[in-house]
């Protein structure tokens, strides 16, 4: 059987690390070539976007992909790593806000904003990570990160918890939103609980749990991936004359007009060959006009994963 090759939409349980959800994927698939989209911290749940086989060559390109988040917002506290889970720091002792305080104050934050990365995450400042500092009690000034809040919605589950959906630009802490929703609000706040339900073009709905993956024997765990091309759907698709899929196969840059294509600089393309999907490309320009060039080759065989 060949090896593995595709995008496994995994549900990630509480109390694992994305790494270790990884590893055991390796294990799963036999593969030591296994990347994600994006990390969830060990107390969150839901989607993790697993690339198997060649895919894992893809994970640069998908920095940027929405999420969607189901949260628990916790009024009245503060913990030094802005979940549940922490060292609590302070407790609120006077009355929480009213729902109408909350829901005004939360919709403040809809839109482009910025975001002071949390101590307790996996984001180098001069080389080293800040959970590593923040293990030893060190504390640095981290810059403010843009972020962009695209959808909001909340709605009281008690006195002090609320529920959130987000959907947010790559790189935004729940965490930290809450817990600036908590210092806006003047009560504190931590995030109770989280759960990833979207990545991108990526949902939960399709996610499959380590327990079912394990029910399954070895063909069926592949033929349960999405082909690597899924990455990339929303690119246009090229299909190329067997001269200039070779040419692209060997690298090469291929002027627009030869392919008769016209679209604008830094556009990414889908180039598929004889046998498909072959490799990422992007419209660059040059003195003479613009080229279409593969900036990562996957070289992937027929998918059976239709």
């Amino acid at each position: 059987m060949r090896e593995p090759d595709g995008v496994l939409c995994l549900y990630k349980p509480a109390g694992m690390t994305s790494h270790d959800a990884v590893a055991k994927v390796r294990r799963l698939y036999g593969t030591k070539r296994v990347g994600h989209t994006g990390t969830l911290d060990p107390m969150a749940t839901g989607l993790l976007v697993v690339l198997i086989g060649r895919a894992a060559k893809a994970a640069e390109f998908l920095t940027g992909a929405q999420k969607e988040y189901l949260a628990a917002l916790r009024l009245g506290l503060t913990t030094d790593t802005q979940d549940i889970t922490g060292t609590v720091l302070s407790e609120y002792a006077g009355p929480l806000p009213s729902a109408e305080q909350v829901t005004r104050t939360a919709l403040g934050f809809l839109g482009e904003g910025s975001q002071i990365p949390p101590m307790y995450s996996a984001v180098k400042i001069g080389g080293r990570k800040l959970v590593d500092l923040a293990r030893q009690k060190i504390e640095i000034e981290r810059p403010p990160r843009p972020i962009t809040v695209y959808e909001l919605h909340i709605e009281p589950e008690s006195a002090d918890v609320y529920r959130l959906r987000a959907r947010v630009s790559a790189g935004t802490y729940i965490r930290t939103l809450c817990a600036d929703m908590g210092a806006a609000l003047g009560c504190g706040g931590v995030m109770q609980s989280l759960t990833r339900t979207e990545c991108g073009r990526f949902s939960i709905d399709r996610a499959l749990t380590f327990e079912r993956l394990e029910e399954m024997g070895p063909e069926e765990r592949v033929k349960a991936l999405l082909p690597t091309e899924r990455l990339f759907a929303d690119c246009p698709a090229v299909t190329l004359p067997a001269f200039y899929e070779r040419l692209m196969h060997a690298g090469a840059a291929v002027e627009q007009k030869k392919l008769g294509l016209d679209f604008p600089v830094l556009t990414r393309v889908r180039l598929y060959g004889a046998r498909g999907f072959f490799a990422l490309g992007e419209v660059r320009g040059t003195e003479e006009g613009t080229v279409l060039k593969p900036i990562r080759q996957f070289v992937l065989e027929e998918s059976e994963n239709t």
